[in-house]
């Protein structure tokens, strides 16, 4: 195929995103003798990477299985990726770097001091890869001329026979963050589920009873009404609303309007908590902060008025604080959106895609891997393990 007078080359694969996703998926093709060209819009790769986790980096996790994972398509769809290429598969490139780590809970894998050991780490392997990493790559026009492809950059034209797009989803848009993947599934009639943002705060429409407990965190257990999903981990008190891990975890898997049951004393039972409760000669807001902080059992304490030692109230007085604490209903009304959102929930449909290869069923050559899938993991780690290995999983056939 002849290049037009602004080419830059015919290569064998071009990954567009160089996130995590991209660079594992830039390394695997590159070891295998592929001519790789990553293209990337930022300054430089990595840039999501250097900022998780705090700047330390959550890289994996180590209790990662396919049941780890929110898809619309089916649940298995993650499951050979993930096979593939485990926890134990990255960590063992970490110890070869001498990149120092620790296990902070659940599995969690983090850096002992920053991210950037492992954006250097992976550079370093995708330039040992013989991978060309060109930045600052602003994308104008994908085509199909024959069997290949044609990317045009502000700079110039690429062709390859193979174009993976790694661009991620909508989240950390001030990190660039652009719906590229979802264009390029819609010129080429990938079918698509409709993104919006996932592990990300909740809104309430009476935000104003939350904003003075702002700050407030409490371990509880969190379930879904409608879709049963249930999570146990801290939940904090926000202006506008509720975040924290528990609050994060569930609000990939709900709707807008749709109901969730707070537990806010998850290690005792209903019953054993009111039995306690009738022996108990102190006011309400007094004895439930023997279970939580002093702010929320106050206001918990208020809001009920209740002012009679808990011994001295009727059972049916007792039952409410109870039901109260362990059973706390509540309808969110919104979300946070893309700013405060991890990741991106939805993006191309599962269904459309190989599960053992990320390429697209209906375009040979064409493969989606990462965030602009349609699988979300749980926080800590389990999306970076997903990115490392869809990008390895992609990078071994490209």
């Amino acid at each position: 195929m002849s290049l037009n007078n602004n080419s830059l080359g015919a290569v064998d694969v071009i990954i567009v995103g160089g996130g995590a996703a991209g660079l594992m998926c830039a390394i695997e093709a590159g070891q295998r003798g592929r001519k790789v060209v990553l293209l990337e819009n930022n300054e430089r790769a990595g840039k999501k990477i250097l900022i998780s986790g705090g700047g330390r980096c959550n890289f994996t996790n180590l209790n990662t299985t396919h049941l780890n994972y929110l898809t619309s398509g089916s649940s298995d769809f993650p499951r050979s990726a993930l096979a593939r290429f485990t926890p134990q598969n990255f960590l063992s490139l970490v110890e070869a770097a001498a990149i120092p780590y620790h296990e902070k809970k659940l599995g969690q894998l983090f850096c002992d001091v920053s991210s950037k050991p492992i954006v250097a780490m992976l550079e370093r392997l995708a330039l040992d890869a013989s991978v060309k990493i060109v930045t600052g790559s602003l994308i104008k026009e994908v085509k199909r001329q024959g069997v290949n492809f044609e990317i045009t950059t502000h700079k110039g034209t690429w062709t390859c026979s193979r174009l993976v797009i790694a661009s991620g989803g909508l989240s950390f848009k001030n990190l660039g963050a652009t719906g590229f993947a979802y264009e390029v599934a819609r010129q080429f009639e990938i079918p698509m589920v409709e993104p919006g943002p996932g592990l990300v705060p909740l809104t309430f429409t009476n935000a104003q009873s939350y904003a003075k407990l702002s700050g407030v965190s409490c371990d509880t257990h969190v379930k879904s009404k409608e879709k049963g999903a249930q999570f146990r981990e801290n939940i904090l008190f926000t202006h506008r609303g509720l975040s924290g891990p528990a609050i994060l975890q569930i609000s990939s898997y709900i709707k807008p309007g749709e109901t969730l049951l707070l537990d806010l004393i998850p290690e005792q039972s209903l019953k054993a908590l009111t039995e306690t409760m009738s022996k108990s000669a102190q006011l309400p807001s007094n004895f439930l902060s023997q279970y939580m902080p002093a702010r929320l059992a106050q206001s918990i304490g208020d809001e009920l008025s209740f002012s009679k030692p808990c011994n001295q109230l009727s059972s049916d007085q007792r039952a409410c604080i109870g039901e109260r604490v362990k059973e706390w209903v509540i309808s969110p009304c919104g979300t946070e959106g893309y700013t405060k959102a991890e990741v991106t929930i939805g993006g191309i449909d599962t269904n459309g895609l190989s599960s053992k290869t990320m390429e697209a069923r209906k375009v040979s050559g064409l493969f989606f891997i990462g965030e602009s899938v349609d699988v979300t993991g749980w926080l800590g780690g389990y999306n970076f393990q997903w990115a490392w290995a869809s990008g390895f999983a992609a990078g071994q056939v490209v």
